[in-house]
């Protein structure tokens, strides 16, 4: 009987039966191949189409080529390893450590999260570059920062905070009576962190290490901005497309870079897995102890302050450089860079950014909950499908993405049909004369670069909830549709306003994934604030990255505001009652 009810045909009709939760499976399933299979079949179909294997045969005997991919890597490795290092360094002291101002490190640490592409990069050009405030400025030498030195510099501050993130969620949910244990043994506090608290953490370090790789990989701000002579992957795609206008070729590359990103991402996915199963071991029953030692203690703590302090100097140069006349050149005070920016282009591109990071947030946060509820709550098969077919959004670099976008959207896909005629099936997306000049292809890699986050923190929070609380409100006579509405959007309210948030940074910030989008008819900062850094005017680029950052931490501020309050007084409420 168990098995007929779990076969296929079964349900489906069960599905079926249920016409709202019936639909949402077809419109994900439709939105996750036109939106984000569709984009990489052509781009693969491309890559190895006649031309594109001629292409092969050429890129991967070429010297040329093979450095750039020896760099690549080197460059991944390199960031991921430090980043990863950092970012251990920062959790142990937040969970470890009895040490002051650890709210201000905490913020400091997800400062990099609003950053805009660039911001860093630039930064580092001013304070440590040929003619640096510091190189030049204090220690009279002219140091050249482009290059994997700079490269490593840069992407360490932009993306520790990913591991930060994930390593000190595990260090607080490991058990604090595992230490106890190992110490009533005669373990000395060094001989715990290596025998117990690292075998613990491991998944976790593997992970984050993997996932720094990807980004490390995947970057294409960062590496036009600093990258100098050592070119990667991603900018040599970037040319192949810009310069050379060689569609086939970039596909090529991007399948190049497309392999190790998917095989380190599926490594890291199970890493991630085994890292839930390991360290946490149910409720923790022990006292959480912290380092005594003064030397570790002082020690580990001054290195944390050192790296706060440069991040406080990296961003203290984006602000200084938005109101100086000539960055680390001409220190007058003016407004000019400001006036550049809200009165010329750079109001347009302004406006018309957060209008469509607007459109994509709610858009993308809807998505990712509606797929998390069928993933975690409904049975039908090819759940683990759609799951991964979403997260190929975010596991695939984003200039892939946006190359896929050029190739399969760039001309309207029409049909012949009886009676009816040619029938355009997908209207043309980019280019000039594109639908919405372009912009609503942007919009699309917007939601699809943002829905995986939205739909991995809708598992995670519906994975909490018991199924029982919707049964019972499907016992009472409401329909899947309504509980979804009334029940369990009340529920992982703070998921959706976790997911609508990284939505909205994501969107403002993203630069890879629509550099290839953009059109004359629609003008995205990012965009903007590469073509100001590639002519050296690096004030009006720190005054688009100040007005970026102060756009996203005010959406973040209104969306707590609107969300995060009701979550709490609703929670308030439960208390009292």
């Amino acid at each position: 009987m168990q098995h007929v009810q779990n076969h296929p045909l079964a349900q489906l009709q069960r599905l079926k039966s249920e016409p709202a939760v019936f639909i949402a499976l077809i419109f994900s399933v439709l939105f996750v191949a036109l939106t984000v299979v569709a984009p990489l079949f052509k781009m693969v179909g491309e890559g190895f189409s006649p031309t594109g294997l001629q292409a092969f045969e050429r890129y991967l005997s070429s010297e040329v080529h093979q450095r750039i991919i020896l760099n690549t890597i080197v460059m991944g490795l390199t960031v991921a390893t430090i980043g990863t290092a950092v970012g251990f360094l920062f959790a142990f002291v937040q969970v470890k450590l009895n040490v002051p101002f650890k709210g201000i490190i905490h913020l400091l640490a997800l400062l990099p999260v609003v950053s805009p592409p660039f911001a860093v990069a630039t930064a580092i050009i001013v304070l440590f570059g040929r003619s640096g405030m510091i190189t030049r400025g204090v220690f009279g030498v002219r140091y050249d920062i482009y290059g994997l030195d700079g490269l490593t510099l840069a992407m360490t501050l932009s993306f520790f905070t990913v591991a930060y993130v994930n390593l000190r969620g595990m260090m607080e949910a490991l058990d604090p009576a595992l230490d106890e244990a190992a110490t009533n043994l005669g373990a000395n506090r060094w001989r715990v962190f290596r025998t117990v608290t690292l075998p613990m953490l491991a998944p976790g370090i593997a992970s984050s290490f993997l996932l720094l790789f990807v980004e490390a990989i995947a970057d294409l701000g960062n590496p036009l901005a600093l990258g100098g002579n050592y070119e990667v992957l991603a900018t040599r795609i970037y040319v192949t497309i810009i310069g050379l206008y060689d569609t086939t070729g970039a596909a090529v590359l991007s399948i190049v870079l497309l392999v190790p990103s998917l095989v380190v991402y599926l490594v890291q996915q199970y890493w991630a897995g085994r890292a839930n199963v390991v360290s946490v071991t149910g409720k923790p029953s022990g006292t959480p102890q912290s380092i005594d030692a003064p030397l570790v203690r002082w020690g580990l703590y001054a290195l944390v302050l050192l790296i706060c302090l440069l991040i406080v100097l990296v961003y203290g140069t984006i602000i200084y450089g938005a109101f100086a006349r000539v960055p680390g050149v001409v220190h007058d005070f003016t407004l000019k860079n400001f006036d550049f920016v809200l009165n010329g282009i750079g109001r347009q591109a302004m406006e018309d950014t957060t209008r469509l990071s607007l459109i994509a947030t709610p858009t993308a946060g809807l998505i990712g909950m509606i797929i998390a509820y069928l993933v975690v709550r409904k049975q039908f098969s090819g759940r683990s499908v759609l799951d991964f077919a979403t997260m190929l959004g975010i596991a695939v670099p984003g200039t892939i993405i946006g190359i896929g976008y050029l190739l399969l959207f760039n001309n309207p896909l029409s049909v012949t049909l009886p009676l009816l005629g040619d029938v355009t099936l997908i209207p043309k997306l980019t280019g000039g004369q594109g639908l919405f000049g372009g912009a609503l292809a942007i919009v699309l890699v917007f939601i699809v670069r943002s829905v995986p986050a939205a739909l991995r923190s809708g598992v995670a929070a519906l994975s909490q909830i018991d199924p029982s609380i919707e049964e019972a409100s499907t016992s009472l006579g409401a329909d899947s549709a309504r509980t979804f509405r009334r029940i369990t959007i009340p529920l992982i309210r703070p998921a959706f306003l976790a997911g609508l948030i990284y939505a909205f940074a994501r969107s403002m910030t993203t630069i890879s994934a629509i550099i290839f989008l953009t059109t004359p008819q629609t003008k995205i900062m990012t965009q903007q604030i590469l073509n100001e850094v590639e002519n050296g005017r690096y004030g009006n680029a720190f005054a688009y990255c100040v007005i970026l950052i102060v756009i996203v931490m005010l959406a973040v501020g209104i969306l707590y505001g609107l969300i995060g309050a009701r979550t709490g007084a609703e929670r308030r409420f439960q208390g009292g009652r």
